[in-house]
């Protein structure tokens, strides 16, 4: 950010300086903010897509894990076992490190432009409140998502309470692994406290991945505007749903017992 000025006595005595507070980037900020949106969409889908998933839940044992071999198995024979889910995960891990990585360099350019100087008086609401918490936001998310994959996917203790599984491999006990963990007071909570977050985080980041996309027009953004709280409210409330069926015990534990043929 260059300061013109025409004083030349404010600059001599170094009250005001023409030169940038930092180099131009050899990656354009706008780019990494096109980069940010995009991931930001897929991360938007697959949350709205992984909480339909879960909904299956409410359909019993055989429904639900009947729901997550069908996801390991997809594409089978044509493609090698779990080949769709790992896949997947591939395309989920490079737009999170993409994500996170442009996030951290424009919080840093951001800072370097505006030096010491704060934007200060600005009127308080919600999408205030949402775009600058949304580093802290972000950052409790991404502790949560290690946590979740520790828990429900790796199965690893002391993250989860027990992690189910046939001894040939076949069949993964998912229904009771999410009930398991979900039976864990502190677990349910912290799961429901991390969907609020995350309605705030993607409440605001679809709205401004809507501006950095290019998106105008004043009933189009309206559109947006809906679009931005209503997707995240069905995510919020269907996701909090899951563990408050389980601590009042409207969704039950049963015992693990593979299918035959598994």
């Amino acid at each position: 950010m260059t300061v013109k000025y025409d004083d030349r006595d404010a600059i001599v005595h170094g009250k005001i300086t023409t030169k940038p507070l930092r180099k131009k980037p050899g990656f354009p900020s706008w780019a990494m903010k096109m980069i940010m949106a995009v991931t930001g969409i897929i991360f938007g889908l697959f949350v709205l897509v992984h909480m339909l998933g879960n909904l299956k839940v409410y359909g019993g044992e055989h429904g639900f894990n009947a729901y997550a071999d069908f996801l390991r198995t997809f594409g089978y024979p044509l493609l090698p076992h779990q080949s769709f889910l790992w896949l997947f995960r591939i395309v989920l891990l490079i737009c999170l490190v993409l994500h996170v990585g442009c996030a951290f360099a424009l919080i840093g350019r951001s800072s370097q432009s505006r030096g010491r100087y704060k934007r200060k008086g600005m009127r308080s609401s919600w999408n205030t409140f949402s775009a600058r918490t949304m580093p802290i936001t972000g950052i409790v998310l991404l502790l949560f998502i290690i946590y979740h994959i520790l828990d429900l996917t790796l199965g690893v203790k002391p993250a989860a309470s027990s992690h189910f599984q046939n001894p040939d491999g076949g069949h993964h006990a998912a229904y009771q692994n999410l009930v398991s963990s979900f039976e864990r007071p502190g677990v349910a909570i912290f799961y429901i406290l991390a969907m609020f977050i995350l309605f705030a985080h993607l409440s605001h980041g679809i709205w401004t991945a809507s501006s950095d996309l290019g998106i105008t027009g004043h009933r189009t953004r309206q559109v947006m505007l809906w679009i931005s709280y209503l997707l995240p409210a069905i995510v919020l409330i269907g996701n909090i749903s899951i563990p408050l069926a389980v601590m009042f015990g409207a969704v039950d534990q049963v015992p693990f017992m593979p299918h035959a043929g598994h």
